[in-house]
């Protein structure tokens, strides 16, 4: 019990002005105790009981002993450490039983629900009593109202003994409701709406709450409705950022001919906000592919719509088929555009698995790693830009070569950055991890991918990760043929023979009347359109694709020629033989293609 009441009302006001009724050494040491509890909060839980205790043993008023209580109860992180914190202040000091009820579900938002209220047990808190399961109850009518009216009562009322009685009831307490003022029921009110309830009890063998009581009980469930109304709203904006950013990474790798690719997201811890984080993988023609991954700086459901606004823009740019170096400069004038005040560290890179070489350009991100084939691992050295959305950035591509058999590792700062060590800390140990891991001939890259996640620390992890792991395996120069070729009305004919010689070549004679056919309405229609020389690429891998490209930017349509049209008819045969075909800008013109299914 924290104090009786008694007396008249100015004595009353006097002692909740922080009167000290009682003297002596016993009481000082609490005051001094509260006061350090209060200023540093740093006592241990064990240590802080014992002032709480003082504080009552020596009569001081319920400002102090609430004022310790509602700070514990801040202290909670969570839902359930809020709740904890609620149950170890009020017994034993102010009640001998807790019984925590909360909605169920639990709203979130501002939009009242017509719906009966339904409560689940939570927790019963008794010395050395464990909390028992219990299926949600509705509650209607006057109980509902009574919890919806958002004020503490006493079981006195019918209606509140009612509720009183059927609260324990689902708590495993079959005990009848102690007569009198020993019950109190207590909404747990957040901001827009009803979360719960909390039940106080007071056994008989001890004196009954008082109407100052009733006042007491009414700031601690009002802090802890507090608390609960925040971790449910922290809870559901980190559920919409993670939703919305996994939704905008991509949900798979593509599958390309001459590379190997891997992933891996991990989204921050709980204490933290979800960031920007981004991968991606994105097929370019003559089976190229773009490796990205980038990160926006902060954590807020902002950072991971820029991102999505970001990666959309990255992927305009990949489709252009321009060098790295003017992507990230694109990027950087786009990210002006979008009148962010967000930063963004991103790398770009473009591997050809023909001539297996390898161009990349940073802006501001960490360097990747490359894990070669004898197992050991380097930080690849490139000239690092200003991140993107600084402005008037310049960018350079870096040309290295890409082994066969190599692995590149794109990696965000999350993975190799700590609170206790610095980004360059961390590219090390995960440089000696890799080389360890990849001492006995290179890994497999979901294995190699688990190795480097093995150097964070779950403890310390407050920033999201996005790893990127890509095995070059390159195609064999035989399984490519290139020509250039000048426009003039024989070049179609031209291009028919070289492709009829080159797949008799390759033992594909069975595919060269339909391929020819196509490659000549292809090439005929770039003839139209270009002055200057066009080029003619063949690519055996697991299909047969063959790319047109020349100067024109005006992409061809599909059309439905008329019967008595003379032409028109070149792109539906094209579109009715070939497995799959498209066209695509790229810098200086476009790429026609077409892939036909081997046999």
């Amino acid at each position: 019990m924290i104090g009786a009441r008694g007396g008249s009302e100015p004595g009353r006001r006097r002692r909740l002005r922080g009167a000290r009724p009682v003297r002596g050494d016993g009481h000082a040491r609490a005051l001094r105790d509260a006061h350090a509890l209060r200023e540093g909060g740093a006592l241990r839980d064990v240590g802080a009981m014992r002032d709480l205790r003082a504080l009552r043993d020596a009569g001081t008023d319920r400002l102090r002993y609430l004022d310790t209580a509602t700070r514990r109860i801040a202290r909670g992180m969570n839902l359930d450490e809020t709740l904890a914190e609620l149950c170890r202040v009020a017994v034993p000091l102010f009640a001998d039983l807790v019984v925590v009820h909360l909605h169920d579900p639990l709203p979130v938002g501002d939009t009242a629900s017509a719906a009966p209220t339904l409560l689940r047990l939570h927790s019963v808190h008794r010395e050395g009593v464990p909390a028992p399961q219990a299926p949600p109850r509705a509650v209607k009518g006057e109980p509902a109202q009574l919890l919806r009216s958002g004020r503490p009562v006493f079981a006195t009322t019918p209606e509140a003994a009612a509720v009183a009685a059927e609260l324990l009831a689902s708590a495993g307490l079959p005990e009848e409701v102690p007569p009198g003022r020993r019950v109190i029921v207590a909404p747990l009110c957040g901001r827009h709406h009803v979360l719960g309830c909390v039940t106080l009890v007071r056994d008989r063998g001890r004196r009954a709450f008082t109407g100052d009581d009733l006042l007491v009980a009414s700031q601690l469930a009002t802090h802890a409705a507090l608390g609960v109304d925040k971790a449910l709203t922290h809870g559901h904006e980190s559920s919409v950022a993670d939703t919305l950013q996994r939704t905008m990474l991509p949900p798979s790798l593509p599958a390309l001919a001459g590379v190997r690719l891997a992933s891996r997201y991990l989204p921050a811890s709980r204490t933290a906000e979800v960031g920007g984080d981004w991968y991606d993988a994105i097929p370019l023609p003559g089976n190229r592919v773009a490796l990205v991954i980038g990160d926006v700086m902060g954590h807020s459901l902002t950072s991971a719509a820029i991102m999505g606004q970001l990666r959309t823009v990255v992927h305009t740019l990949a489709g252009l088929d321009l060098p790295p170096h003017e992507v990230l400069h694109h990027l950087d004038e786009q990210a002006g555009r979008l009148g962010s005040q967000h930063l963004a560290t991103c790398l770009y890179a473009v591997y050809d698995p023909v001539s297996r070489r390898l161009l990349m350009a940073n802006a501001g991100h960490p360097p990747p790693l490359l894990l070669r084939p004898d197992g050991s691992a380097e930080a690849l050295t490139l000239p690092s830009g200003v991140p993107i959305g600084v402005g008037g950035g310049v960018f350079e591509t870096t040309e290295m070569p890409a082994p066969t058999g190599a692995t590149l590792l794109l990696y965000t700062d999350g993975l190799v950055e700590s609170r206790g060590s610095d980004i360059q800390t961390g590219i090390t140990r995960l440089r000696h991890r890799l080389r360890a891991h990849g001492a006995a001939g290179p890994p497999a890259l979901e294995p190699l991918c688990e190795a480097a996640l093995g150097t964070l620390d779950e403890v310390e992890r407050e920033d999201d990760v996005a790893l990127l792991a890509a095995r070059f395996e390159g195609l064999l120069p035989e399984t490519a043929a290139n020509w250039y070729l000048t426009p003039h009305p024989r070049t179609a004919g031209q291009a028919r023979r070289l492709v009829r010689r080159t797949l008799r070549r390759w033992g594909l004679a069975d595919l060269s009347d339909t391929t020819e056919l196509l490659v000549s309405e292809v090439v005929a229609n770039a003839v139209r359109v270009t002055t200057r020389p066009l080029t003619l690429r063949l690519l055996r891998t697991d299909v047969l694709r063959v790319e047109v490209r020349d100067d024109s930017v005006q992409l061809p349509r599909l059309g439905h020629a008329q019967l008595d049209d003379e032409g028109g008819r070149g792109l539906f045969l094209v579109d009715q033989l070939a497995l799959r075909w498209g066209a695509t800008r790229v810098s200086g013109g476009k790429i026609v293609w077409f892939e036909q299914q081997l046999p």
